[in-house]
């Protein structure tokens, strides 16, 4: 199993989980086994990663939802490593994507001009 199929199992079978940072929080505790236990530890980084991601993904739609005269939703995620930042971006029924920037190269005085000038369709 990799980290999506292991998140879609956990929720079709009731359970709750999030990241915390580096932690993962799953619940309710009565629920999870030792060999539940072990699956995660394995997987801890991928779930991590994967959780983050679909954080990023919904915090992009829930801006379109709450400003429909937007065509796009755009975040930054800076705390992603010390050597990138990630691009969360949605534009309005059509897809959501994500960019790996290094760091170095990431300006966003600059991405915000590229958006005002509405050269990202």
């Amino acid at each position: 199993m990799d980290a999506i199929e292991i998140i879609k199992y956990l929720r079709e079978q009731d359970f709750s989980i999030k990241a915390d940072g580096e932690y993962l929080e799953l619940s309710p505790p009565e629920k999870i086994t030792e060999e539940l236990l072990q699956r995660l530890r394995l997987h801890k980084p991928a779930i991590l990663l994967e959780l983050k991601r679909e954080k990023r993904r919904m915090r992009v739609l829930t801006m379109l939802a709450e400003n429909s005269g937007s065509e796009r939703a755009i975040i930054s995620d800076s705390n992603f490593d010390p050597a990138s930042v990630i691009l969360a971006i949605a534009i309005r029924d059509q897809y959501t994507f994500e960019l790996l920037l290094p760091r170095e190269k990431y300006d966003a005085f600059f991405l915000l001009e590229v958006i005002e000038k509405g050269q990202i369709q």
